[in-house]
This record gives C-alpha cells, sequence and structure tokens, in this order.
C-alpha cells in the first residue's frame, strides 16, 4: 500500500477524527447561527462604517470559515486509523528518535498531522522541514534539512517505531 507516503493523506486516530468532525458540526451549525446572531446585533446599531462590533464580528466570521474550509480539506483527506508502517522506517504515526549530528542531544517525537496534537509527546508534521527530510529514511540513516534562517541541519535517525497511543 503506498498511501503512506501520499503527501494529500492525513493519518488521523479515531479520536482526532472525531473531535474534528465535532468541530466541523459545531461551526457549520450552532457556531453559524451565533455568528450571524452577532452580526445582526451589531447592524441593530446603526451605521455600519463606524460601527467596531460589526467589523469584529464580521471579522471572526471570516476566521471561522477559515476553519470550516481547513477541517473539511483534512477530513476529505483522512485516513482513519493506523498509517501503514514498516518497522525501522521513518513514516506518518511513528515515533522516531533523532541526534543531531556533532550533537549529543536525542530527541523524540511523533510524526503525525498537527491535528494529533493531543498526543502526550511532541508532534512534527511530515510536511515540516524535518519532517519531509526524514520521512522514508531507516535507522542508521542521516537527513539534511534547511532551517527557517537558512542554515542546513543533518540529523541522525535512531529509532521509527509505530506509535503506540498515550
Amino acid at each position: 500500500m503506498t498511501e503512506t507516503r501520499d503527501a494529500n493523506v492525513t493519518w488521523l486516530t479515531q479520536e482526532a477524527y472525531d473531535r474534528l468532525k465535532h468541530e466541523l458540526d459545531y461551526l457549520t451549525g450552532e457556531g453559524r447561527i451565533e455568528i450571524a446572531a452577532k452580526i445582526e446585533a451589531a447592524r441593530e446599531e446603526g451605521d455600519l462604517r463606524e460601527n467596531g462590533g460589526y467589523h469584529a464580528a464580521k471579522e471572526e466570521q471570516g476566521k471561522q470559515e477559515g476553519r470550516v474550509l481547513q477541517l473539511q480539506q483534512i477530513l476529505q483527506n483522512a485516513r482513519v486509523g493506523e498509517a501503514p508502517r514498516a518497522e525501522g522506517v521513518v513514516g506518518p504515526g511513528m515515533t522516531v528518535t533523532i541526534q543531531f549530528v556533532g550533537d549529543d542531544e536525542e530527541v523524540t517525537f511523533l510524526l503525525a498531522s498537527r491535528e494529533e496534537s493531543g498526543a502526550p509527546i511532541d508532534v512534527y508534521s511530515p510536511k515540516s522541514p524535518l519532517g519531509a527530510a526524514i520521512n522514508g529514511k531507516k535507522v542508521g540513516e542521516k537527513a539534511k534539512y534547511t532551517l527557517p534562517n537558512g542554515r542546513s541541519m543533518s540529523v541522525e535517525i535512531l529509532d521509527a517505531t509505530p506509535y503506540g497511543g498515550s
């Protein structure tokens, strides 16, 4: 199954999927009703050009609709359950331990969607510079990636095991 490396697929636990679906249902239902009521109440205050409440409500509505679009995209491309994984190969859903080359510091994190932020360990996105560099690498291999300041950093993969949950 090659879906593991598909950049459009977001692997989510059932818990994360349910949480995001609940948020989407709220925002497209009760949330829209609430924001419409705020806008209507602000409209009744008079001149819209100088009505701070109206402009704040419209801004809130824009942010809310942006989140709705984001959630729809995530859920549309979501696969619920365990990502197909091979022990020792870095991929989404794996707990990864790396060591920065030239340093003794080891870092362990879950390589997964940011929407899995409920995990008890740090979560790095497979789309981040580090995540993209190590995705598909095997234990013992090194990867190089570019930091936001333009400098390069090298890491060695020490361990890659399926995430076991909390």
